[in-house]
């Protein structure tokens, strides 16, 4: 259940959202693409910021930074048509942002869950989609490498919140951790393997939906209540 602050700002969300939708599919309305990608986060970032008192400060902090270096490799995937350097410093604020989830994943853990079932089956995931990409990834294979390690940990640190907290915020995180490992599937398809018709619809609603169920499910984390 949303509250009617958390209502009112998703509304506004899908509207950003659907506007980017259509700016990134239609030429026409190319230019504004600039403009409403990066203001996906913009807008989670500032609904985080106004909504996270009940938080730990280390985890405010972690997951403003984890939102700022999306926000970077948004900026910089928007130009890596023109130059491929602004995918390596996209791949790399993405790394950071993913560590960043990391950690405030590993901070919320539940001590008694044990990662073992759920990290063979995403290293099963993993092997089959290297398998795939792995002959179009040339000098990037390395870089790619340790990203899809990082991004299968993140996936993995949210399953390990389970039982931690409150079912709903551990739901929210784990549902934006899975949604973003396809995101990132679809783009490293689409660019490393062959291109994917209607791909960036699918990567950038996947991703905007990740990006939200985190935030949202972070700030359903109640440390207040156990700090009692």
């Amino acid at each position: 259940m949303l509250s009617k602050a958390e209502q009112k700002f998703t509304g506004i969300f899908a509207v950003i959202v659907i506007i980017e939708l259509l700016c990134g599919s239609f030429a026409d309305f190319a230019a504004l693409h600039y403009f409403t990608k990066p203001l996906i986060i913009v807008s989670l970032l500032l609904f985080f910021y106004t909504r996270n008192h009940r938080l730990d400060p280390t985890i405010k902090k972690l997951m403003i930074l984890a939102l700022v270096f999306s926000l970077i490799g948004d900026v910089a995937l928007l130009f890596d048509t023109i130059n491929p350097v602004y995918f390596i410093i996209g791949l790399g604020s993405f790394l950071l942002a993913h560590g960043m989830y990391v950690i405030v994943f590993l901070k919320q853990r539940n001590p008694q869950k044990s990662p073992l079932g759920f990290m063979a089956l995403m290293l099963v995931y993993a092997a089959f989609l290297f398998y795939i990409l792995k002959d179009g990834l040339g000098e990037l294979l390395l870089p790619v490498i340790v990203y899809m390690m990082v991004i299968l940990s993140m996936s993995t640190t949210a399953f390990l919140r389970q039982k931690q907290n409150n079912s709903k915020s551990y739901n929210w995180v784990f549902i934006g951790a899975i949604l973003f490992m396809i995101s990132d599937s679809i783009l490293a398809i689409d660019k490393f393997y062959q291109p994917l018709e209607l791909s960036s619809i699918g990567i950038m609603l996947t991703y905007a939906l990740a990006q939200y169920c985190i935030v949202i499910g972070i700030l359903k984390y109640d440390s207040i209540s156990l700090l009692k």
